[in-house]
């Protein structure tokens, strides 16, 4: 009320026991709170937040409408009780007059009635704030209502008589302290519900993403754990939602590319080692005799020479095994249009005068379901090859078969000798290494290697007569 806090001193606000001047410090952690790292509580906090902000519109809207709705009722009780009085009044004669009930300090509580702008009737404690707001209404001559705020909250209306000659109106007032208390208790039902459905929010937010996230834990887990061991396990799974299942999938996929890459380097280190041993161990062995005992200048020649061959074989192995490496030709699916990456490796390629490239026409479109860059690689070493051995003429031909592209490069060499046939396709061996001709022995290897990573397959035609004939076969487009 207006006079509670009559008489009283103000108090010192703020105001603390330490030095002048000194301001208080706040903890940082209080100024700027870190949002929750968790996605758990990120969704939890965003759960909360739209709920607050949802709830919070619901309260104002059904807080102020209740009170509309208790003023409206209130004004409904104060114009039955103006009706009630208006019974009273009697304007027969020509002049107004209360006429005396049974009832009658019943109805005198808390009801003025006038005629004109005179009071006739007032009631017994009515005066002060209420009876000048009374005559306020009175003189308006029409129904209306109005609020007096004091010691207590006190609405006043007015309601014209009816069938008066003279000008007759009561204005009856109600105290509005029940109503005020219902709305209070109202609202205080609200906040205590908001912080209810608050609480059950956050809970079954975090309880309802906890379980939906429990099997992003289990992947998680299970890829720390087969990290460790270096398991063959999958992430998909038939029982998981579908969201986690694509997760899953693609997951599955980039392992299969890092064992790919694994698979990849431990075969590289392999072959490496492999083809290497031979020439190192001849240049061992070379230094070692050589070093033995005196030698003449001849066979000193000899040790050098045997050296530098022995070099120059273990740089031709390390050029060849580590471009393959470098360049990392792609083996994701693509297309390639197979007579055209032909005629460009014929183009580039640079053959004896004596040796002729011919490059036959296919029947129809021919298009390889790898990418252009992994067909030159797969086709270049068989290519070089056939150009290495051919007398007079290398034959590139392909065609699309039931099961795929076929791709053949034949020549009119001396051809692979049958007790080397098992042999051919295994790194460094060659059928004669004496033949005059370089190479290392793994251009062959190579391109199998290349054509089955792609899901293709490179072999030998023992049956083709003269000369040689390698088949290359991969997935058509």
């Amino acid at each position: 009320m207006d006079t509670s806090h009559s008489g009283e001193k103000p108090r010192a606000v703020g105001r603390s026991s330490g030095c002048a001047g000194a301001s208080p410090t706040r903890s940082p952690s209080l100024l700027a709170r870190p949002a929750p790292r968790t996605l758990r509580g990120r969704l939890s906090l965003v759960a909360l937040t739209t709920a607050a902000l949802l709830m919070v519109i619901l309260t104002v809207a059904f807080n102020t409408v209740a009170r509309h709705r208790l003023q409206r009722e209130a004004d409904d009780e104060l114009r039955t009780r103006a009706a009630a009085v208006a019974t009273t009044v009697d304007s027969h004669h020509g002049r107004v007059r209360v006429l005396e009930t049974s009832g009658d300090r019943l109805l005198d509580t808390n009801a003025w009635i006038y005629t004109g702008g005179r009071l006739l009737e007032r009631p017994p404690s009515g005066a002060g704030a209420l009876t000048r707001a009374a005559d306020a209404l009175a003189a308006r001559g029409r129904r209306g209502c109005t609020t007096v705020h004091g010691p207590g909250t006190v609405r006043l209306c007015a309601q014209p008589v009816p069938g008066t000659a003279a000008r007759a109106t009561v204005v009856t007032a109600l105290d509005l302290a029940p109503y005020r208390s219902s709305a209070e208790t109202l609202l205080l039902g609200s906040f205590a519900l908001d912080a209810v459905m608050l609480a059950c929010t956050y809970a079954l937010t975090r309880l309802a993403v906890g379980r939906a996230l429990r099997p992003v834990r289990t992947m998680t887990d299970q890829a720390t754990q087969w990290s460790a061991v270096g398991s063959e396990e999958r992430f998909a799974g038939r029982d998981r939602p579908a969201e986690l299942a694509a997760l899953g999938d693609s997951l599955d996929a980039l392992l299969d590319r890092t064992r790919a890459v694994l698979r990849h380097e431990r075969q590289l280190t392999g072959e490496l080692s492999h083809e290497l041993r031979t020439p190192l161990s001849r240049i061992v062995a070379e230094l070692d005799w050589w070093g033995s005992r005196p030698r003449s200048d001849a066979e000193t020649r000899a040790s050098h020479q045997v050296m530098a061959e022995a070099a120059q074989s273990m740089r031709t192995i390390c050029d060849t095994l580590l471009d393959e490496a470098r360049e990392g030709v792609p083996t994701t699916p693509g297309t390639a249009d197979v007579p055209a990456v032909l005629h460009r490796l014929s183009a580039a390629l640079e053959a004896p005068d004596a040796v002729r490239v011919v490059v036959a026409d296919a029947p129809g479109p021919v298009t390889a379901g790898v990418h252009p860059a992994l067909l030159e690689r797969i086709v270049s070493p068989l290519l070089a090859n056939a150009v290495r051995y051919a007398r007079t003429t290398v034959t590139l031909a392909a065609r699309r078969t039931a099961d795929g592209i076929r791709v053949e490069v034949t020549d009119d060499g001396p051809g692979v000798p049958e007790a080397f046939g098992d042999r051919l396709f295994q790194p460094g061996k060659r059928a004669d290494p004496g033949d005059g001709h370089g190479g290392a022995g793994l251009g062959l290897p190579l391109a199998r290697r290349l054509a089955r990573s792609a899901g293709g397959e490179v072999s030998h035609d023992p049956g083709h007569r003269p000369g040689a004939c390698f088949v290359v076969t991969l997935p058509a487009a």
